[in-house]
């Protein structure tokens, strides 16, 4: 026992030793503010590490390998198996970031961003001799769940054998009142940032006033408009003195987004800055100029002659993904297909990515995977929808071509989208990417073999359908127009490509937005019509969205919105050019001088059509009375031959409920001649006779029904009182 307790006290002592001289060499070769550690020769690699002979400390900025940072025992032993050379990326930031210095690093993916934080999230708290009494001292957040995940387990690896506690807080998970009674002993939290919030709002003694290290991965995404909300309430709870950490693929300089994380004096690391590409170089880029309409073939015959390749295929809308995979999967390509998408349930897409990870299949998934997430060995990825902007593109196309591996990315553009491939080569750095001809020869046509599946599989009929509208809406809802216009699709082609029979209705808001330019062009001509004289000026002002035309402010939101006064104060001349708003609904033009029983037909556009270009129908013709009274008469033996079978219906019923009566009244007789027969004989003479029971028929129950007069039965009364009830009566009518 005594053992035991003085190798804990060693341990003890051997740990705060390493400690402080860890601390020692960090503040006595920690580089300079704004100096990039990759313009320092690195040491040999069989050069002492740590403390030299003389008691100074060898210089860790530029070195190559883990084994040379100043950092601990246990991380590098973490290290050991998996890790041993650094990656430019880790080689730039980790020197500064040890040092406790704020990080901005953007690097491309698959680069190992990961590690970069992970280790000085590590050694901080172990450093400060971080305990499960000090709380919450790291937090780590990332955008989606399954690059949350991976980041957990990445940390068990690293900081397996620290005494630290490290806790996953994602959302689609049931145990939130488990979470609640532990996550504030947790030392390093993993979370994405609705959980976080959830449990900053609702868990009683959850706190961060001790943090000391915040990260974002995938920073430029956190930052932006999804998560600002969040992002923000997420900061205002957290102390400003704090080391933070910022990495993606494509990082933000913004001086509003860095103001809102109280970054001070931040490293601003880009290591690929100065490359001639923004993607790995080992990365092969095709794009192909493939219509709408024959997308989904393109993809079937790509995938059909690439059975061994591990793929990757991004659409834009989770309806999308999941019809494709069910199309795709009963007409069986001949490699296994999987689905991930958000609508998904969290143990799905966490059971989903692992099985990807470990098999050669065909992945079809939304960009929920396309940042971040490690997907090892992956040949293709194919990106059937346009990405919205370049960052997009870079982030899909990252899934593939990871550290010193080889890839390829293909891009499909329909005719419309052909901006984006102007915006990749303009973009800095360059992406190379390279645009070929589609062989139509070797494209096999399945639209027929989608609608049989559809008319096999009714489900199939909604999800395609959900997938043609969400996929125009996605298409309404981007920023772009140069590259995204719902307007110059052909929607007719792409419903039939999908195996539609019908084109879907579109709603009326991306309805609106197909029409915008035709009712623009709508309005340029109602201008050139309107006079400038002063009715043409107040019909122009009642027609503005703030006047009285409730039709028009509903028709076109869009519009700038100016007070009535501010038109008022123009003169004539500038409110005459004002385009007024023409609203849809029109109304009906009433002709006052029209004769009475007359017809009048009315175009598109509400004008009354002249009355000699059609025939006015009088009553007189419209109705042929021989016609009429073979109708009424057919009618009449209609209603009769009904009423009769419900008379007959009515009597069965009547029928039925009479013998249940019967029968209920028998079994009653019964029971009663069952009491009798167990009582005595002189009880059974007090007790009353037994009666006959007599049921009338049916004749003789109606015939007794109609002899009722007023409430009087006549069998109750004598004939004298019925002569004299009869002269009552008589006498009463005169």
């Amino acid at each position: 026992m005594r053992k035991v307790k003085n190798s804990r006290k060693q341990l003890r002592l051997s740990e705060s030793e390493e400690i402080q001289l860890l601390d020692q060499w960090i503040e006595a070769q920690k580089p300079d503010s704004g100096t990039n550690p990759l313009a320092i020769p690195p040491p040999p690699p069989d050069a002492p590490v740590g403390m030299k002979q003389d008691g100074g400390f060898t210089p860790f900025a530029g070195c190559k390998l883990f084994r040379q940072l100043p950092i601990s025992r246990k991380t590098k032993e973490g290290l050991k198996p998996k890790y041993k050379e650094m990656s430019e990326i880790q080689r730039a930031s980790l020197p500064h970031s040890l040092c406790g210095r704020d990080i901005l690093g953007a690097a491309k993916t698959g680069s190992g961003k990961t590690l970069a934080f992970i280790i000085p999230v590590v050694e901080k708290l172990y450093r400060a001799r971080w305990g499960p009494e000090d709380g919450v001292g790291s937090i780590i957040i990332s955008p989606t769940k399954e690059l949350a995940g991976q980041l957990f387990e990445e940390l068990k690896i690293i900081g397996k054998n620290h005494t630290l506690s490290a806790g996953l807080l994602i959302g689609g998970r049931k145990d939130v009142d488990a979470e609640k009674d532990s996550v504030s002993s947790l030392n390093i939290l993993i979370c994405t940032p609705g959980r976080l919030l959830q449990h900053m709002n609702e868990t009683a003694n959850f706190e961060c006033s001790q943090l000391q290290v915040l990260v974002l991965d995938e920073a430029d995404r956190m930052l932006d408009k999804k998560f600002k909300g969040e992002l923000d309430a997420i900061i205002s709870q957290l102390p400003k003195r704090r080391q933070t950490l910022l990495f993606s693929a494509t990082q933000t300089k913004s001086v509003k987004d860095l103001a809102r994380l109280s970054l001070k004096d931040p490293e601003y690391i880009s290591v690929h800055a100065e490359s001639t590409t923004a993607t790995p170089e080992q990365l092969k880029q095709v794009a192909m100029e493939v219509a709408l309409d024959q997308k989904l073939n393109m993809l079937w015959s790509f995938i059909k002659s690439h059975l061994r390749s591990k793929m990757i295929v991004f659409l834009s809308t989770c309806k999308q993904v999941k019809f494709v995979y069910e199309a795709f999967r009963k007409l069986r390509p001949g490699i296994p297909l999987k689905c991930l998408h958000g609508n998904m349930k969290q143990n799905t897409r966490m059971a989903v990515y692992l099985d990807f990870c470990e098999t050669t299949s065909v992945l079809f998934s939304t960009d929920v995977a396309s940042r971040g997430l490690d997907f090892p060995s992956v040949d293709w990825v194919i990106q059937v929808d346009c990405p919205e902007d370049v960052a997009a593109y870079i982030h899909r196309v990252g899934r593939t071509a990871r550290f010193t591996s080889a890839g390829n990315s293909l891009l499909f553009l329909a005719p419309s989208e052909k901006a984006m491939l102007t915006k990749l080569h303009a973009a800095e750095p360059k992406i190379p990417i390279i645009l070929r001809k589609v062989k139509m020869e070797k494209i096999e046509q399945i639209s027929g073999a989608l609608a049989s599946v559809l008319v096999k599989y009714p489900d199939m009929q909604q999800l395609a359908i959900r997938a043609f509208i969400t996929y125009v809406r996605s298409i309404n809802h981007q920023k772009d127009k140069d590259i995204f216009d719902v307007s110059r699709l052909p929607l007719e082609e792409y419903s039939a490509s999908l195996g539609l029979h019908i084109t879907p209705k579109i709603s009326s808001k991306s309805q609106k937005m197909m029409n915008r330019k035709e009712l623009v062009d709508e309005r340029k001509i109602k201008n050139k019509a309107v006079d400038e004289d002063e009715d043409a000026i107040l019909f122009s002002i009642k027609q503005m969205p703030n006047g009285n035309n409730s039709d028009a402010r509903a028709e076109d939101e869009d519009d700038i919105l100016r007070p009535l006064n501010s038109f008022m104060e123009r003169g004539p001349s500038e409110l005459a050019v004002l385009p007024p708003i023409i609203s849809k609904k029109k109304k009906l033009k009433i002709i006052v001088d029209r004769p009475a029983r007359t017809k009048v037909k009315y175009d598109e556009d509400g004008n009354p059509i002249v009355a000699s270009s059609f025939a006015i129908e009088s009553p007189d013709t419209c109705l042929e009375p021989e016609k009429v009274m073979e109708r009424y008469k057919k009618m009449v033996l209609e209603v009769k031959q009904r009423d009769k079978e419900d008379k007959l219906l009515q009597r069965q019923r009547l029928r039925e409920k009479r013998t249940k009566k019967k029968n209920k009244l028998k079994s009653s007789r019964d029971d009663d001649e069952s009491d009798d027969d167990d009582l005595s004989e002189s009880e059974r003479e007090v007790g009353p006779k037994n009666k006959k029971i007599r049921f009338e028929s049916d004749e003789e129950e109606d015939e007794r029904k109609m002899k009722k007069v007023k409430g009087l039965d006549a069998d109750a009364i004598s004939l004298a009182e019925q002569e004299a009830l009869a002269l009552k009566l008589l006498s009463s009518m005169h």
